[in-house]
């Protein structure tokens, strides 16, 4: 692994790193099209719209999440590249 991949993965995991955070990406994964609305994850967490739009954004900046604006509310989706990133530099090369 070299070091600008280890600092962007290290940035990724650092924002999947805290629970509500985790727990909205397995709700975004598990929504059709592994897409929601902010208004559908917010009882699921327990926590108020702002909070768990503060928590999105930072899911967002760290490229896990991409966010679209539709009309009054705002849908996330998850990033397949991110996620096949993550799981390709922590799994270790077959032996041939």
């Amino acid at each position: 692994m070299t070091v600008p991949e280890a600092e962007s993965l290290a940035a990724v995991l650092k924002a999947v790193a805290e629970p509500t955070r985790l727990r909205l990406v397995s709700l975004v994964a598990a929504h059709a099209n592994a897409e929601a609305c902010v208004c559908d994850l917010t009882e699921p967490v327990g926590l108020s719209q702002p909070t768990v739009s503060h928590h999105l954004k930072i899911l967002v900046d760290a490229g896990v999440l991409e966010r679209e604006q539709r009309g009054k509310w705002a849908y996330y989706r998850l990033v397949p590249e991110t996620l096949t990133s993550i799981s390709q530099l922590l799994t270790p090369p077959t032996a041939t």
